[in-house]
């Protein structure tokens, strides 16, 4: 299982910006940085830090001498999953954030026991329970945002989805059919759903990726482009985690018994 991950890094001057298929909390703990998260930004300065959620495009510099605590928290991270699962509520939508003084004492915590080094053996635990406790302080400040009681028109998602499934699928592209900011969006759109849009987004590519699989004699690169996946080593790669086979396992087995149409995805980490 993946592990969280803390580290300390300067950021260079330069805007640089990129997405990653893991969540990221960045706190600037001295200087200053600058964030845009799908169109929500600003400037960051000590103490204070954004919450940057997977497969958000996101656009960040540092501003002179600056250091950053970043820590990347796969979504089946320890931090993330078990008696620690509702934290990933956390990162519905990306968030600015100011550390009070006894969050800033548990980082100071943090930043030295970084500082002493870890074990090989027990470092991916000691990360993990690091990250599980700041979390939890954070939704327990942060909170959640009030959801309207409007249902949001799935049949009209689940079009836009289809229709644009090759392409690169944003959640801001998904909030604006609902007339919705991303945060609110990503709130409500979990309250009726029970998963992320990312997290939907991903079940409807695997779902496009395996009738084609099963209905189709296209290769399986041909397969991996159509449905939005970088490449067929990617499209294996989710069809593992989610389904316990490969894809050319999956084709080879469909007219055994263990293998279905309506074979379903695992339950998503929550």
């Amino acid at each position: 299982m993946p592990s969280s991950t803390i580290r300390q890094i300067p950021l260079e001057s330069a805007t640089k910006h990129h997405s990653h298929d893991f969540h990221q909390i960045v706190i600037t703990l001295c200087g200053s940085s600058e964030f845009e998260i799908e169109g929500l930004g600003g400037r960051v300065n000590a103490f204070s830090g954004c919450i940057v959620p997977a497969n958000h495009e996101h656009y960040y510099s540092g501003n002179g001498h600056n250091r950053q605590l970043i820590l990347d928290l796969p979504e089946d991270a320890p931090a993330l999953t078990g008696e620690h699962r509702e934290l990933v509520a956390l990162f519905d939508a990306p968030r600015f954030f100011a550390l009070d003084n006894p969050l800033r004492h548990y980082l100071a915590f943090v930043e030295s026991e970084l500082n002493q080094g870890f074990d090989t053996s027990t470092s991916s635990f000691q990360q993990d329970r690091l990250a599980a406790t700041l979390l939890g302080s954070l939704k327990a400040r942060l909170g959640t945002v009030s959801v309207s009681p409007r249902r949001l028109d799935l049949d009209q998602i689940d079009r836009f989805i289809r229709h644009h499934l090759a392409e690169e699928l944003r959640v801001a592209d998904l909030a604006k059919l609902a007339c919705l900011s991303v945060a609110h969006f990503s709130e409500r759109f979990r309250a009726q759903t029970g998963l992320s849009p990312w997290q939907y987004v991903k079940r409807q590519r695997l779902n496009a990726a395996r009738q084609l699989i099963l209905q189709s004699r296209l290769p399986l690169t041909d397969i991996a482009i159509q449905t939005g996946f970088a490449n067929q080593s990617a499209l294996s790669h989710a069809f593992r985690r989610s389904y316990g086979l490969s894809p050319r396992k999956l084709r080879q087995g469909v007219n055994t018994p263990m293998v279905s149409q309506n074979m379903p995805l695992r339950s998503p980490h929550r």
